[in-house]
C-alpha cells in the first residue's frame, strides 16, 4: 500500500498542474513582458505557469528521484531500514557531501536576500552575504569530525546532549532545534511563495502549501539518501541558471551592455539614487546631503558601506544558529564517510560561496543598473532577482528564476523534512515514548512525521504571512531566537569541562538578554518609541540583538562551567548512542566500526579542519574585505572588471566540481546498475 500512495499522489499532482496550465484566463495580464525599469507584480507570467512549476515540476522530480532510489534498492542492495532511512548508511562520499552542503545552505534567502542587499547596499552586499554565511559551514567541519570521533553511533546532535546532561537539558535544546527548523522552513516557503506570487499571481498561501508536497513524496520513499540525490540534481540546475544569467548580463544582453555598460549604469545610478545610511534620521534622509550617505561617495561599487558592514555582522552572527542548531547539517556529517567529512564541508562551503556572491553581483546590481523600481514591501519580500530577470529577459528570465527558486526551496526543504523526522523519531519517540522500538517501528514513525510536518510546512508559512513577517525580517531575526544555543552546543562536543549548568544557563539567559536588547533598542530607535514589526526590523536592533545572543551565551556557558569544574570522560559518550542492531546492514556496521577505530585519521582530519576552516574564515571576513572598507575605495572600471571576473571564475569552477565529482565517485555504482545484475 505504501508503494501505491506516492504513485497516486504523483498522478493527482500531474492532473492538477495540467488543469491549471490549460486554463486560458488564469491571469489578468499573462504573457506580457515588462519594459526596462518596470516590474508589475503578478503580471509577468500567466498563473498557469506558477501552477505547473509548483505542482507539475514537483511531481516530475518526485517521480525521478523516487525511481532512482528504487534502482539503488534493486541493483545496489540498499535496504530501506530505519538506519538507512535516517543516516543514508553513513557511506556518502566527498562530492555528494559537498553537493548536499551547497544545496542545504542554498535557501530561498540565499538567492533572494543576497540580491536584496546588493540592491540596497551595492557590491558589498553580495560579498558580505557570501562570506558571512560561508564561515559557519567551514567551521562546522570541526564539529562534524568531532562527532565522528566521539559519537560515531549518533543519529542526532541532541543524543549527545542527552548522553552528557540528561533529559532536562535535552528537552531545552530540543526546543531550540525544532525552533530552528521551523524558522528555516518558514523562510524557505516565504521566499519561494513570494516569488511565485510576484511573477505569476498565484495565491501566495496556496503556493506555500503546495511547494512541499513533491518533496514529501520522494523523502517518504528514500529518506536521507533521497534528499542527497535531490540536492545534487537541484544544485546542478541552480548553477546552470546562474551561469546563464552571468552570460546574459556580462556578455550577451544589449540591455546591460556587458561589464563596461554595467559599470557606467551603476555609476550613473549612484548620482541619481546614492546609497543611504540604514539608520533613523529625525529630519529624514536627503539624497542631496552627503552626511546621510551610507556608502563612500554614495556609490554602489564600493566595499566602504555602513549598511553592508552592519548586514555582514548580523549575517555572520545569526547564521551560526541556523547551521550549528540545525539537525540537517549534523545529519550530513553523520551520513558522510569519516574520510569525507571534513573535505566535504570545506569543499561545500567554498563552492556555496559562489552562489550568492555571483548571483547577487550579477542580478542584484542589474536591478540597480536598469533602474528597476521596487516598493519597500517588494524589496523585503526578496523580489529583486525576479524583477531584474523579467525586465532584462522577459518571460524567459522570469521562468528561469521560478525554476531556480523551486530547486532551492525543495532541496533545502527536503533536508529540513528529514531533519525534523530524525529529531522526532530518535529524540522524542524512541527517547520518551518507546525506548524499545524496533527498526520497523522507527521507520514507520519517521515516515509519519514526514507527512505531518510536510503538510504543516505550508500552514507555518501561512501563519508567518498572516503576521506580516517578510523573508528579510525573519532572516535577520533568526539569530536572536536561536543564536544563544550555538556556543553551548559547540562546547558540548568539543570541551570536556562544559557543564550542564553552563550549557542551560548560557542558552536560556542568552536568549532572554537578546530579546531584551532587541526590543529596547527598537523602542529607542523608533520615532514614536513604539515596538512593532517596523522598529524591530531596524538595522541596529537586529545587529545588537544578534550579537548579544551569541556572545552573552558563550560567556555565561564558559564562566559557569569553569566554576563547576567538572570534566567529562569522552569514552562514556558513544556507548549511550543506541542503534537497533537488527536494523543494520553489514555495510552500515562496517562504516561505524571504521569511525570507531580509525582514531589517527580522525585526529588528522580534526587538525586539518581547524587550520583550513580558521584560515579561510580569516581570509573571507578580514583580509579580503577590511582594507577595501577602511580605504573608502570606489571601484574604477578596471577593478570592477577584475571583481566580476573573480565571481565568474569562482562560480564556473564550483559548478564543474559539484557536477562532476559526485558522478566520478559513483562510477562503480553506475556500472552495477548498467550491468543489469540485481543485488543479492
Amino acid at each position: 500500500m505504501l508503494k501505491r500512495k506516492p504513485v497516486l499522489l504523483l498522478g493527482s499532482m500531474f492532473i492538477i498542474s495540467l488543469i491549471f496550465a490549460l486554463m486560458p484566463d488564469a491571469a489578468a495580464a499573462g504573457g506580457t513582458s515588462a519594459g526596462v525599469g518596470e516590474f508589475r507584480l503578478g503580471e509577468v507570467l500567466d498563473e498557469s505557469i506558477g501552477w505547473f512549476i509548483v505542482v507539475g515540476l514537483g511531481a516530475i522530480f518526485a517521480g525521478v528521484i523516487s525511481a532512482e532510489i528504487k534502482m539503488e534498492e534493486k541493483y545496489l542492495g540498499h535496504i530501506q531500514s530505519s538506519e538507512w532511512f535516517n543516516t543514508a548508511g553513513r557511506i556518502i562520499k566527498t562530492g555528494l557531501t559537498a553537493a548536499a552542503i551547497v544545496s542545504a545552505w542554498t535557501w530561498a534567502a540565499t538567492l533572494l536576500q543576497s540580491s536584496t542587499v546588493a540592491y540596497l547596499y551595492g557590491i558589498s552586499g553580495p560579498f558580505w552575504y557570501a562570506s558571512g554565511a560561508t564561515i559557519q559551514v567551514l567551521l562546522f567541519g570541526i564539529l562534524a569530525i568531532e562527532l565522528k570521533r566521539k559519537a560515531p553511533n549518533a543519529h542526532t546532535f541532541l543524543e549527545i546532549i542527552r548522553a552528557r546532561f540528561g533529559n532536562g537539558t535535552h528537552k531545552i535544546f530540543l526546543g531550540f532545534a525544532l525552533t530552528c527548523n521551523m524558522i528555516v522552513t518558514g523562510m524557505l516557503l516565504l521566499g519561494g511563495a513570494a516569488v511565485v506570487n510576484g511573477l505569476t499571481g498565484m495565491d501566495i498561501t496556496i503556493a506555500a502549501f503546495l511547494i512541499p508536497v513533491g518533496v514529501m513524496v520522494y523523502t517518504l520513499v528514500g529518506g536521507l539518501k533521497a534528499t542527497f540525490v535531490a540536492d545534487y540534481m537541484h544544485t546542478v540546475i541552480i548553477y546552470v541558471v546562474i551561469l546563464t544569467f552571468v552570460s546574459m548580463v556580462f556578455f550577451i544582453s544589449p540591455v546591460t551592455g556587458g561589464i563596461e555598460g554595467m559599470y557606467e549604469k551603476l555609476a550613473a545610478a549612484a548620482d541619481l539614487r546614492p546609497v543611504m545610511e540604514p539608520t533613523f534620521h529625525p529630519g529624514g534622509s536627503d539624497p542631496g546631503d552627503s552626511s546621510t550617505w551610507g556608502n563612500a561617495m554614495g556609490a554602489y561599487l564600493t566595499m566602504a558601506s555602513v549598511g553592508g558592514l552592519i548586514f555582514g555582522i548580523i549575517n555572520i552572527v545569526g547564521n551560526f544558529g541556523t547551521v550549528f542548531v540545525d539537525q540537517a547539517y549534523w545529519q550530513r556529517a553523520i551520513a558522510a564517510q569519516p574520510s569525507s567529512t571534513v573535505r566535504g564541508f570545506l569543499l561545500g562551503g567554498m563552492c556555496w560561496f559562489s552562489i550568492p556572491f555571483t548571483l547577487a553581483t550579477t542580478m542584484g546590481l542589474t536591478a540597480v543598473a536598469l533602474g528597476v523600481s521596487l516598493t519597500p514591501e517588494q524589496v523585503q519580500l526578496g523580489l529583486t532577482v525576479p524583477a531584474a530577470a523579467s525586465v532584462m529577459m522577459g518571460e524567459v528570465g522570469a521562468i528561469m528564476v521560478l525554476v531556480m527558486l523551486f530547486m532551492a526551496v525543495t532541496s533545502a526543504g527536503s533536508a529540513e523534512l528529514i531533519a525534523v523526522s530524525s529529531l522526532l523519531t530518535y529524540d522524542v519517540y524512541r527517547t520518551y515514548k518507546n525506548p524499545a522500538a524496533t527498526g520497523k517501528q522507527l521507520l514507520k514513525f519517521s515516515r509519519a512525521t514526514i507527512v505531518v510536518f510536510g503538510l504543516g510546512m505550508g500552514t507555518l508559512a501561512g501563519i508567518l504571512l498572516g503576521m506580516g513577517l517578510s523573508l528579510g525580517f525573519v532572516y535577520l531575526a533568526m539569530g536572536i531566537l536561536i543564536g544563544s544555543a550555538v556556543i553551548p552546543i559547540a562546547l558540548t562536543i568539543t570541551w570536556s569541562k562544559t557543564s550542564r549548568g553552563g550549557a542551560v544557563s548560557g542558552a536560556l539567559i542568552g536568549v532572554i538578554l537578546a530579546l531584551i536588547t532587541w526590543t529596547s533598542i527598537a523602542a529607542a530607535e523608533s520615532a514614536t518609541g513604539t515596538v512593532d514589526i517596523a522598529s524591530l526590523g531596524g538595522a541596529f536592533p537586529m545587529l545588537f540583538g544578534n550579537v548579544v545572543a551569541i556572545l552573552s551565551s558563550g560567556l555565561i556557558c564558559v564562566v559557569v562551567s569553569l566554576a563547576q569544574n567538572k570534566k567529562y570522560d569522552w569514552k562514556d559518550l558513544n556507548p549511550k548512542m543506541v542503534i537497533v542492531e537488527a536494523d543494520m546492514t553489514e555495510e552500515v556496521k562496517a562504516n561505524i566500526a571504521q569511525a570507531a577505530v580509525d582514531e589517527a585519521t580522525l585526529k588528522k582530519a580534526f587538525k586539518f579542519s581547524l587550520k583550513g576552516g580558521g584560515i579561510l574564515t580569516i581570509v573571507t571576513i578580514i583580509i579580503w574585505p577590511m582594507p577595501l572598507y577602511f580605504s573608502g575605495y570606489v571601484f574604477d572600471i578596471g577593478f570592477y572588471g577584475f571583481w566580476v571576473s573573480i565571481a565568474i571564475v569562482w562560480v564556473s569552477v564550483a559548478a564543474f566540481t559539484i557536477i562532476c565529482m559526485p558522478i566520478y565517485e559513483a562510477r562503480h555504482g553506475f556500472a552495477k546498475v548498467f550491468s543489469g545484475k540485481k543485488a543479492e
